[in-house]
């Protein structure tokens, strides 16, 4: 993707994550990486009124905590910029207040394997970070912690993080981290939830490979087979040129005669013409 593709494509799942109920306000971040840099939101501008060139951009390698553009980034740009520095196979960062993601992290608990889906976290759980205060080195460091081997995480008293290779995996990732709280919540309710061992999200996880999101890019090489199959059929076009030769010779026929007709009508009406003189 281009830079102006990725900076449309932030702004679009902004406005996916408040209007789906994600969350809330100005109170989530999104940021993505981009070459050598991290493209992220920036600090308390609604989301509807955001452009393109609106985002900030900060360097992910070098004069940490630099940043350019017409607005500061967001407030917890700190988290977002060592998780891409600690974790190359980050492309996109999603962070809400979302409602049962944020109502377990007020009671401190983590997610445990209560729908197999959690396999796509990477483990048999979902981890709940300390708490620290926002915009923090020490909140950035316990959500580097508990993100450790997983793709999401939980910030007690706070919200959540979801990680992906792009901005939509993590916004994938971070819908199916509000379900499985909503769903972890709502068991709760009722006795609490039957488990799954580790043993189950470990098979879960080897089933998962090339599970979830597809990109366009691995859409297209499963359509390549098809137009390979496609090209044997081609080659048995050479038996039908025979065809047009026989139309060339049924046509000269009827040329001929058409020639014919107008002479014998000259020859019928110059007699009548001398008879009547």
């Amino acid at each position: 993707m281009t830079e102006l593709e990725i900076r449309k494509a932030i702004i679009e799942n902004c406005l996916k994550m408040n209007a789906t109920g994600l969350n809330q306000g100005t109170s989530g971040n999104l940021s993505a990486r981009y070459k050598d840099v991290m493209i992220i939101t920036p600090s308390g501008i609604a989301y509807e009124v955001l452009k393109p060139s609106d985002l900030a951009t900060m360097p992910i390698n070098k004069d940490y905590g630099s940043w350019d553009g017409p607005l500061k980034p967001s407030t917890e740009w700190r988290f977002h910029l060592d998780i891409m520095i600690e974790r190359p196979d980050v492309g996109g960062i999603v962070h809400t207040h979302s409602t049962y993601a944020t109502i377990l992290s007020i009671a401190g608990k983590e997610i445990p394997a209560c729908h197999y889906m959690i396999a796509a976290f990477g483990g048999p759980t979902i981890r709940c970070a300390d708490y620290a205060t926002f915009g923090t080195e020490e909140l950035s460091a316990n959500a580097l912690k508990a993100l450790k081997d997983r793709t999401g995480c939980i910030l007690a008293n706070h919200g959540m993080i979801a990680t992906g290779a792009n901005i939509a995996k993590a916004m994938w990732l971070a819908v199916e981290l509000e379900t499985i709280a909503k769903q972890y919540y709502q068991s709760l309710l009722i006795g609490g939830p039957n488990l799954l061992s580790e043993a189950e999200i470990a098979n879960v996880m080897e089933r998962f490979k090339g599970y979830g999101l597809q990109d366009k890019k691995s859409a297209n090489s499963n359509a390549k087979p098809k137009t390979r199959a496609k090209t044997p059929a081609k080659t048995k076009a050479p038996a039908k040129t025979k065809a047009p030769g026989k139309t060339k010779a049924a046509a000269k026929p009827k040329v001929a005669a058409k020639r014919k007709a107008p002479s014998k009508a000259r020859t019928q009406t110059k007699p009548r013409a001398r008879k009547q003189a």
